[in-house]
């Protein structure tokens, strides 16, 4: 157990990360500890047809040309020949010149400037410097402001002091006018001066003026042709924040901490605008004329509302095409029950739809942010937009011809596409998908032609990094019992000419003292559902272990919900796989579900807890549960549950509304009570508690507690800021009331969300243990015998 929590490290050994390129594609770049003697962050470099691993000086890495990211990734910060790059380093612009290797700075200021990119003639660089545009001609280094924005509201026409006189007043000013020659002229010069500096003003050809009031900039971007500016206008969200407090600190006092708010606070509202430089106006976008966008839920209708004019609209984007000739959006709901991808008429202000998703549950998938993020899209070199839909319940590609609205399938199939990468000529791409299997992500190469052709042969994942001239893919490749190391390989199909491609690792990480045992690839089964689905699962037998079964079982439940952790690959629950080989050896035997709403097997198994969870999810345990009694003979009060987040909110949910299947179990930094968790990640699968109150009443564990009839240990860090700590109190004051008694709950007072200190690990597992042993393991069937 020890060795399990430690450091990993001191044990384990430090794996690499962060694998990339530079635009040269010399050499292969990535973060790297070998057995903990650099810097966490050190920085390596290795040549990609050979030789070890160099470690960068402090220097080489200030002087590191710009990190590879796709040549269509960001199309408009490359030159029209891909000569030349700008970037934004440090809040100082830079100029990359490929050819040359050289980077010159263009800017070295106390504002940050960021978003850099070229003018469609390539001769000026266009960025944003706070909450405005500039340009930068790279000929003479004269600087022309674009934008000007302004914070707070725009002077009145009418200033108080303008405003209509009184009768009386307005006969005492008339008569000072008419006696005195002084005021008459005073007068005559003032309007001269105002009409001078009005022409000045003009004659300097500065940008319109916009007020924005008490609302804030994003999303500032110039069209390739320089006319048209968009920006975003987002309002506070006056959302009541929600606090914690750091007990063991430095100062010796208790902090106050301060952390997000809950689901169905008030968001952020935002508008879209278009400002026409040529015409000097600036106009909102009317993004709610998008078919569909006040449609009504499905479970709005089952109560009567036929329509929902409240719903709230937010664009990504505008992404031009690098002609400057058409401009695409990406419209969500808040809701983030639709999604358009929409054609904008800057002159006009106006869009229209190109493509439309919509989804009773909630639109997301990989490629599809559902985070409130950007999702993966892009222009193609023959003028298509490239997006991800679920629209076949698996995400694939489209692409849509902005000019006619046709809609293209790029990729099809019972498999999804995780990322997907446009090569030089803007045609060919480069994909890590789960085709072949779910449980693995390679590599394949797809021309024009649709025909994918798989590029990588290591069993496992394989995160790929392509060098710029597209010979060689870096990866970060894993197995189920392997961290993962950098390995090179070229871009080429498996096998050419009856040989084998060479494969090259470049790291080796793991120390021998973790090598020396023999950690296991645990073997992939599925277990059947009582809806007849067949649910992957991954097993760790006793007799694998060379040990005699003890009668028990535990039945892990990993986090996040959206997450998969049955696969081939090195999980990020490495401390638990380390934790089932040891209770294996012990002669427990040990399952891992990846049950309904986790991610890798498409639209319908994410979507399966929408409006209840703990309902099928959890059903998938009690079915797991039942299978462990017919095929290993094991007692359900002998089969034990546990996880972390969403797997400690499910644990719950077993042990209080399935306690006839459980026989104990542990929940880590568990949610009790959606509604007091966030918005961005509750919202999608149960609304919104004023709406849907039903979907969170038989969701929260909290209001199940008196079902609580087995041993029950709580885990929480008391500085956990996603699931914050009041979540666990409630509930422990909820079983002080209901009278519940065998049940503990181990506060951690210096860990966050995911626990960081090894002794706070070590004395997580010993408790988890110690629960197993005495709820469902020997000592629970020595005490029940005796």
């Amino acid at each position: 157990m020890d060795l399990i929590t430690q450091d990993p490290e001191t044990w384990i050994g430090a794996w690499p990360t962060d694998v990339f390129w530079t635009d040269r594609g010399e050499w292969v770049y990535f973060r790297w500890n070998p057995q903990g003697r650099f810097e966490a962050d050190s920085l390596f470099k290795a040549r990609p047809d050979g030789g070890e691993p160099v470690l960068l000086t402090p220097e080489e890495r200030r002087s590191l040309p710009p990190r590879f990211e796709g040549w269509w990734t960001d199309r408009l910060a490359y030159d029209a020949g891909f000569g030349r790059r700008v970037v934004a380093r440090d809040g100082d612009l830079f100029l990359y010149d490929l050819e040359a290797d050289r980077l010159a700075r263009l800017t070295r200021t106390t504002a940050r400037e960021a978003d850099p990119r070229f003018s469609a003639d390539g001769a000026r660089i266009v960025y944003r410097q706070g909450d405005n545009l500039f340009t930068l001609d790279l000929g003479t280094g004269a600087t022309v402001q674009l934008t000007d924005l302004r914070s707070g509201a725009a002077p009145s026409d009418a200033a108080p002091s303008d405003a209509a006189p009184s009768d009386q007043d307005a006969y005492l000013r008339a008569q000072q006018t008419r006696l005195f020659d002084v005021l008459r002229e005073r007068a005559r010069r003032d309007s001269l001066r105002e009409a001078t500096q009005e022409r000045e003003e003009a004659a300097r050809d500065l940008p319109p003026t916009f007020y924005t009031g008490d609302r804030s900039v994003n999303r500032l971007a110039l069209d390739p042709a320089g006319r048209f500016v968009t920006f975003v206008l987002s309002a506070d969200d006056d959302a009541t924040q929600t606090r914690l407090v750091s007990y063991v600190t430095e100062s010796g006092y208790a902090e106050e901490l301060m952390a997000r708010p809950k689901v169905g606070s008030p968001f952020a509202a935002e508008t879209f605008y278009v400002q026409d430089l040529d015409r000097d106006t600036t106009y909102a976008v009317d993004l709610t004329t998008l078919p569909g966008a006040f449609d009504a839920a499905d479970f709005q209708r089952e109560r009567g509302q036929t329509a929902d004019s409240t719903r709230q609209l937010y664009a990504f984007g505008p992404y031009w095409s690098p002609d400057g000739r058409h401009a695409v959006l990406d419209v969500r709901t808040y809701d983030n029950k639709d999604r358009w991808i929409a054609r904008l008429d800057a002159e006009a202000g106006t869009v229209a739809a190109l493509d439309h998703q919509r989804d009773e549950a909630w639109i997301a998938g990989p490629g599809i942010a559902w985070w409130g993020g950007e999702s993966s899209v892009g222009w193609m070199a023959d003028g298509r937009f490239w997006f991800h839909s679920e629209r076949t319940g698996y995400s694939h590609l489209y692409a849509v011809d902005p000019a006619s609205g046709a809609v293209t399938a790029l990729t099809d199939g019972d498999f999804e596409v995780e990322s997907a990468l446009l090569a030089k000529d803007g045609r060919t791409w480069y994909l890590l998908t789960s085709e072949g299997s779910p449980f693995e992500r390679h590599v394949y190469r797809m021309g024009e032609d649709g025909i994918r052709t798989r590029l990588t042969r290591l069993p496992g994942r394989n995160d790929v990094a392509l060098s710029p001239d597209e010979r060689w893919l870096a990866l970060l490749h894993s197995t189920g019992n392997r961290p993962p190391e950098v390995v090179v390989e070229p871009a080429e199909p498996m096998a050419q000419e009856g040989r084998q491609r060479p494969v090259r690792y470049v790291t080796s990480s793991p120390t021998d003292a973790w090598l020396a045992y023999p950690w296991q690839d645990p073997e992939i089964v599925t277990i059947p559902a009582s809806d007849g689905a067949e649910v992957p699962a991954r097993i760790y037998r006793p007799e694998a272990f060379g040990a005699e079964p003890n009668g028990a079982a535990v039945l892990f439940v990993h986090g996040a919900g959206y997450l998969q952790n049955v696969h081939r690959w090195w999980s990020s629950y490495f401390r638990e796989y380390m934790f089932h080989h040891l209770l294996a050896e012990r002669g427990y035997l040990v399952l891992d579900l990846d049950y309904r709403a986790s991610s890798g097997y498409g639209r319908d198994w994410r979507t399966a807890i929408y409006r209840h969870m703990g309902g099928r999810d959890l059903q998938d345990y009690v079915d797991a549960s039942r299978w462990v009694g017919a095929e290993f003979g094991i007692d359900p009060e002998r089969v034990a549950i546990y996880g972390g987040s969403y797997g400690g909110f499910l644990t719950l949910m077993a042990l209080f509304t399935e306690p006839e299947h459980f026989g104990g179990g542990a929940a880590m930094r568990s949610v009790t009570d959606w509604a007091h968790y966030n918005h961005t990640y509750t919202a999608n699968i149960l609304n919104t508690p004023a709406e849907d109150a039903l979907a969170y009443a038989r969701s929260s564990p909290i209001e199940f507690a008196a079902g609580l009839e087995d041993p029950l240990l709580m885990t929480h860090g008391l500085v956990d800021d996603n699931v914050h700590p009041q979540d666990i109190f409630r509930l422990t004051q909820r079983l002080i009331e209901l009278g519940k008694r065998d049940w503990e709950l181990a506060i951690a007072p210096v860990e966050p969300h995911g626990y960081v200190e090894p002794t706070s690990w070590a004395d997580l597992l010993h408790r988890i243990l110690d629960l197993l042993e005495h709820s469902v393991g020997p000592l629970r069937a020595a005490e029940t015998e005796g």
